[in-house]
Formats: structure tokens, C-alpha cells, sequence
């Protein structure tokens, strides 16, 4: 990573998933590493079921905290619909990170609309190095839905030159000490499941 260029990270999903504490950790991690950084955060029906995104930019200098539409580096997705919905802030060299689960919108369980049922083929269309993940089961076997964020959080760690201890004293800084550890397992299996 160059400490002159700007790193456009965006966080996408419906609410409910950890995306504001994901964005917040990784503004954190950042700031800790020595880069100028500037969040927002977009939020649809947040608590429950609703679009929510977090624009992560950091660098060395970094003037607004939106993401321009093509300029996103890494699309880090945790829903799938939410990342076709995303797709055109991703860069022509982004990368995108996608969790395989569905999570049906009102509009489907009131038969307004159907959920496509070939998502995941027209994401690696249009992101062939896509990687999906299976965040839920992951969770499951690490003993806490609630941590699927922070697994994300791993497989991103893995693209960014910034140190995992950096990533894992924030961690420790950011939550209660009770859900220290299971946090710091979720943290590095997310990490043994990117690309080396």
C-alpha cells in the first residue's frame, strides 16, 4: 500500500449485520496506522432488514468521506443482492468480498417482488475474482451469528498492508472484554480464508 494514494472501502448490507461497528473499527485501524481518515454511513431501515453502507476512505490526506461512483477499491459485501445493488462504485480493479447468504427483502415475503435466484453467478460476471464466503456457517462454528462482521473484517485485513495486531488491539479497545476473544477467533478465520 502506498502511504500517498487514498483507499476507497465500501461496506454494504441490511441492517442488523455489524456494518456501522466494521466500518468503525477499520476507520480505527487506519487512523492507529498513521493514515488520514473520513467515514459516512448511509442507512436504509438500519435496525432490521433495511440497505445500509459505510464509505471507509483513508490515506494520506483524505478530502471527502463519499465514495465517487467507479472508485471503490474493495466492495465488502454482506449481503448478496446488496452487492449487484453496490456494484457501480466498485473500480474497474476492484475486488469484491461477498457473503453468500440472502437476506429476503419485505418486498419479497409481500409477493411485491421475486429475490433472483442466480445472484452469485452475476457477480463473479461482472467481479470474476469474487470471493464468496460463507459467513454464516463460519459464525455457526465459531458459536456466534453476531461475529460475521468481524470475520469479513478478516478477509479484508488481507488486502490492506496494515499489520493484523493493529486490527486486533483495536478490536480489544472497541468491545466489551467478555466478547474479546470470541471476536479475535472470528477476526483471524476470516484471514486464514483469503488469499494468500
Amino acid at each position: 500500500m502506498s502511504q500517498d494514494r487514498v483507499y476507497n472501502v465500501l461496506i454494504v448490507g441490511v441492517g442488523g449485520q455489524g456494518i456501522i461497528l466494521a466500518s468503525d473499527v477499520l476507520g480505527k485501524v487506519a487512523a492507529k496506522h498513521g493514515y488520514d481518515v473520513k467515514k459516512n454511513e448511509i442507512h436504509g431501515m438500519a435496525q432490521r432488514g433495511g440497505s445500509v453502507s459505510s464509505h471507509v476512505r483513508f490515506g494520506k490526506t483524505v478530502r471527502s468521506p463519499i465514495i465517487k461512483m467507479g472508485e471503490a477499491d474493495i466492495l465488502l459485501s454482506f449481503e448478496q443482492i446488496e452487492t449487484l445493488r453496490y456494484f457501480p462504485f466498485l473500480s474497474v480493479k476492484g475486488q469484491v468480498v461477498v457473503n453468500n447468504q440472502k437476506i429476503l427483502p419485505p418486498s419479497v415475503f409481500t409477493g411485491q417482488q421475486e429475490y433472483p435466484q442466480d445472484v452469485l453467478e452475476r457477480i463473479k460476471t461482472k467481479a470474476p475474482s469474487a470471493i464468496v464466503v460463507d459467513g454464516e456457517s463460519v459464525a455457526a462454528k465459531i458459536g456466534n451469528l453476531r461475529v460475521l462482521n468481524v470475520i469479513f473484517l478478516g478477509v479484508l485485513s488481507k488486502f490492506l498492508d496494515i499489520p493484523a495486531e493493529t486490527y486486533e488491539k483495536t478490536l480489544k479497545e472497541s468491545l466489551k472484554p467478555k466478547l474479546v476473544d470470541i471476536n479475535l477467533k472470528a477476526f483471524n478465520e476470516g484471514r486464514s480464508m483469503a488469499p494468500a
